[in-house]
């Protein structure tokens, strides 16, 4: 994304803000993050943090952005193949049923 690093825009989520209750606020100032994200053209968008996870998602939803958000420890874990059914809520259709390793044939 552009800019990046140091100088990358913030989602608007952190601090208690995703749980301040004002919620039109928390969405207008995501909105450049949002926009920042819709401009590379991808399909996920990764968080590492729960509350950037949590806003970045209704960021996408309120925006039309139709980009999934996931956490880095899903992505982790379905690589290793212990991500269960439960926990590939935010994955799109193209994930949701991929299992990259399986230990059954690994021997």
């Amino acid at each position: 994304m552009t800019p990046n690093r140091s100088n990358n825009y913030c989602c608007g989520g952190g601090g208690g803000f995703l749980q301040s209750g004002y919620k039109d606020e928390r969405l207008s100032y995501g909105r450049l993050k949002d926009e920042q994200i819709q401009a590379t053209g991808a399909t996920y968008c990764i968080a590492g943090c729960h509350n950037c996870h949590a806003q970045i998602h209704e960021l996408s939803e309120h925006y039309g952005g139709h980009y999934n958000v996931v956490h880095l420890w899903t992505l982790i874990c379905l690589s290793l193949g212990v991500l269960g059914p439960n926990e590939r809520e935010y994955l799109g259709d193209d994930l949701k049923e991929v299992n990259v390793f399986h230990p059954e044939t690994a021997m």
